[in-house]
């Protein structure tokens, strides 16, 4: 497994010795990596240059993770961010992806981490989307594979790079009901989709921000999985 383009990442862990093990294992498989061990650290290290991902830790020691994930992320919106977290509560894990690609709870596997980043820098960079493709349209939706907006109807739909690679997956696949395994499989990318509420947050993120512009767009099959209406 290769980093996409030789990505850079930015590594925030407190703890020298995980910091030091994931900085390894990301060289390892092709990545450019940076490490920081504080808030003020990340932010530095991020104006400097700029990188692809970030791979953060939810507790530091001048701050909380989720909060330096939400100022990268307003400050490089196309930066993907992975969260590192030993708390693995449903309102953490939500709170965590309400403006995040992913999260990873401690303790981890090295595999899994390369794999999660790899996943995220690849539906998340727009450098892999081929120049002036046409746009993909279902009834009122629009998405602009080009540079990555979404319409519906004459609004905008802001969208972060994980929720457009969502409803890409069911704008392509019409009106077909799609299980989750394989939303699991082709949206984020696990080889071995285990149980997880990932989808269904993602889901609750996409209606949240479609409902208030038309009827509701997107389908649930209980025990299956979903599609577009």
């Amino acid at each position: 497994m290769s980093a996409p383009g030789g990505s850079t990442v930015l590594v925030v862990e407190d703890e020298p010795s995980i910091a030091d093990v994931l900085t390894i294992a990301l060289r390892y498989h092709g990545f450019e990596v940076m490490a920081a061990g504080t808030v003020r650290e990340a932010l530095a290290l991020a104006e400097r240059t700029r990188p692809d991902a970030a791979l953060l830790d939810v507790m530091l020691p001048d701050g909380d993770g989720r909060a330096l994930g939400r100022e990268l992320r307003s400050r490089w919106p196309g930066l993907a961010v992975v969260f590192l977290t030993a708390r693995d509560a449903p309102a953490e894990i939500v709170g965590a992806l309400g403006f995040g690609d992913d999260y990873i709870t401690k303790p981890f596997n090295l595999d899994e981490v390369i794999a999660r980043v790899t996943a995220v820098l690849r539906r998340t960079r727009p450098d892999d989307v081929l120049p002036q493709r046409p746009p993909l349209r279902y009834g009122d939706l629009e998405l602009d594979e080009t540079t990555y907006r979404v319409h519906r109807g004459d609004a905008t739909v802001e969208l972060t790079p994980t929720e457009y690679a969502l409803l890409r997956f069911l704008v392509r696949n019409g009106g077909r009901i799609v299980p989750k395994d394989q939303l699991l499989r082709h949206v984020w990318q696990y080889e071995h989709p285990a149980e997880s509420t990932v989808v269904e947050t993602y889901i609750s993120y996409l209606r949240r921000k479609l409902a208030p512009l038309g009827p509701p767009v997107i389908q649930t099959r209980r025990g299956v999985g979903y599609g577009l209406a």
